[in-house]
């Protein structure tokens, strides 16, 4: 390392102002930064700051992501082989998940972060690390088989138009990643849902083979559920096995590579819990939310609404409940940013997922409209606390 950073020293004149490359400073301060934490720090005044920034968030939400993203790697092994009906070991599994999900984050990363290194390039800014952790859930929210062209059209839409139109890292009003996955299921709605865009049953790069069994169903669960018929559900795997609750507690179902494990997921909330990343605030009232709204749906169950017959535990286990709650609604940036309204903005995420979910036959995932939705009213919501707050201190003093 050391060598390294000597070498960054000898070549970092030729980046700022008056040396040759002085148009990609900001490109060169990316990597450095990247690389070292910066030295340089204030010459007068008093200024506190805190030991974490974003550049170690970013990282941290990275790191609790990985226990779902491994995971989801395996399950899609898993998914392909049981589908082929080929026997396979763990290792065999994962390898195979692995070289179907990499080129995803490949292109996620190069085209979100390309259009960072020249948006920052153009206004002259410092290229942020915001990107490092969309560029990793755009391709765990997507299904196995969707494009890789698509993962570029969707994330070059969201990150110019979603993030950097609002100002860059920390501006956006909207979460990117769920942007990017809305441009893709509004825009391709072939290639995000049905039988066969959540189990890959091609080989990847000489790994898997075989044909696909009789019978084989690659629809995830909720998919089985919104086209159900009669008073009861019945909802079985790739080659026909009923789906326990504790399958898809642990996330041997078909479905998006970050979503499958509700286990998994809870281990990464726990990481954020305890590096005091984010809001338990949210993530317990988004929880909160759909548990009431499940139960209540399901109090009131009907085979015209077949999602309603699904108990509130079967409804935060299936689909993108769990992850939205952990990794999507507590993004600081886009959600409510006042104590009261955290409680709010969570519990509405997680009614209006369920609501979704259940009411709208179209689509059986609810979980990313709800964000998204609350995204849009999280201000609203911060403004009506403040003001509440406002009226009452103004109270307090009249009646003094």
């Amino acid at each position: 390392m050391n060598k390294l950073r000597k070498y960054i020293d000898k070549i970092k004149p030729d980046f700022m102002p008056g040396g040759k490359f002085a148009k990609l400073q900001s490109v060169f301060e990316g990597f450095e930064t990247f690389l070292f934490t910066p030295d340089t720090t204030r010459k007068t005044g008093v200024h506190v700051h805190d030991s974490i920034d974003l550049k170690r968030t970013m990282i941290t939400v990275v790191i609790a992501l990985i226990p779902a993203l491994l995971f989801g790697m395996f399950n899609v092994g898993y998914q392909h082989y049981m589908a082929v009906g080929l026997e396979g070991s763990v290792l065999d599994k994962f390898l195979y998940g692995l070289a179907a999900m990499l080129p995803s984050i490949v292109v996620s990363y190069a085209v979100g972060l390309g259009i960072e290194f020249i948006a920052a390039q153009i206004k002259g800014h410092e290229i942020q690390e915001g990107f490092l952790v969309s560029g990793i859930l755009i391709p765990m929210i997507c299904p196995i088989n969707t494009p890789v062209w698509m993962i570029a059209v969707a994330t070059a839409f969201a990150v110019i138009f979603a993030k950097e139109v609002f100002g860059g890292t920390g501006m956006n009003i909207w979460n990117v990643a769920l942007v990017a996955r809305a441009v893709l299921f509004f825009g391709y709605p072939s290639k995000m849902s049905g039988d066969s865009v959540f189990v890959a049953t091609e080989p990847v790069l000489g790994l898997g083979k075989g044909t696909v069994v009789d019978g084989f169903s690659g629809a995830t669960p909720l998919g089985q559920v919104a086209t159900a018929t009669g008073d009861s559900l019945n909802i079985t795997d790739v080659i026909g096995n009923p789906v326990t609750l504790w399958d898809s507690f642990v996330g041997l179902i078909p479905g998006s590579v970050g979503e499958v494990s509700t286990l998994c997921i809870l281990i990464g909330g726990v990481i954020l819990l305890f590096t005091g990343i984010a809001s338990w605030k949210v993530m317990l009232s988004v929880f909160a939310g759909g548990f009431v709204m499940g139960s209540v749906c399901h109090a009131f169950a009907t085979s015209l609404y077949p999602a309603s017959m699904l108990t509130a535990t079967e409804q935060i286990c299936y689909g993108g409940f769990a992850f939205a709650a952990v990794f999507m609604a507590t993004d600081p940036v886009t959600g409510a940013r006042t104590e009261t309204g955290k409680y709010i903005y969570g519990f509405l995420v997680g009614v209006f997922a369920i609501l979704i979910r259940v009411y709208n036959g179209g689509y059986p995932e609810g979980a990313m409209l709800a964000v998204l939705l609350m995204n849009t009213f999280a201000p609203l919501i911060d403004y009506c606390v403040v003001q509440a707050n406002v009226r009452r201190r103004l109270n307090r003093v009249k009646n003094k």
